[in-house]
């Protein structure tokens, strides 16, 4: 667990050196924050919803993942319904190089100008099977959007999720955080909003 902590705070805070030795009770009270800070406050990663929630959803998701693609769906509907919840999106590329070249393009448009980003998300989202280079580029001009050269941050953010949803033993998308749970996998909305619902009463 130590070298995790290491791990995580040399990737979400490069600037900082620490040596290969048991963490203090204070280095991992800031290595925990700096992950909680990733997971919810991250402002390179996408999010939607309330700007102060009361509840924040952390949903692990990829652009190759038909679960994914029934799944995204509900996301808008939950925030709709419910004005105390927001949902910060975290890209995990498991299934192709395409994986990795849509988020970067979806993180890339968030940081360039994040009132584009539902768009191409729809449209990458809306594909049936597996995107190529083509279907990409196609998903980005239905969007109205551009993303001709991903950036640097993308891959660095994407880097950092994969790590924090290695440690917390997500293996598949897409994965769910909700208050102190984590959802597995697709379910009915239904079942998603009664979590949902069930979560906002215990804050």
């Amino acid at each position: 667990m130590n070298k995790l902590f290491i791990t995580l705070l040399l990737l979400l805070a490069p600037l900082q050196a620490f040596a290969a030795q048991p963490l203090t009770p204070d280095q991992e009270q800031r290595a925990q924050k700096m992950i909680a800070d990733f997971l919810f406050n991250d402002p390179n990663s996408p999010r939607i919803g309330a700007k102060n929630p009361k509840l924040t959803l952390v949903v692990f998701t990829d652009y190759n993942c038909p679960y994914c693609k029934k799944f995204d769906p509900y996301l808008e509907k939950i925030v709709e319904k419910h004005p105390d919840v927001a949902v910060v999106f975290k890209f995990l590329p498991f299934r192709s190089e395409s994986s990795l070249t849509a988020a970067r393009d979806a993180l890339t448009l968030w940081r360039k100008d994040p009132g584009q980003f539902m768009k191409l998300n729809h449209t990458l989202m809306a594909k049936k099977g597996y995107h190529d280079d083509a279907s990409i580029q196609e998903a980005q001009r239905r969007a109205g959007v551009s993303v001709t050269t991903p950036d640097e941050e993308s891959f660095l953010t994407i880097r950092r999720s994969l790590i924090v949803a290695e440690k917390m033993g997500i293996q598949g998308t897409p994965a769910t955080l909700i208050g102190e749970g984590l959802l597995p996998g697709w379910v009915p909305y239904e079942q998603f909003d009664e979590m949902v619902s069930e979560a906002l009463k215990n804050r």
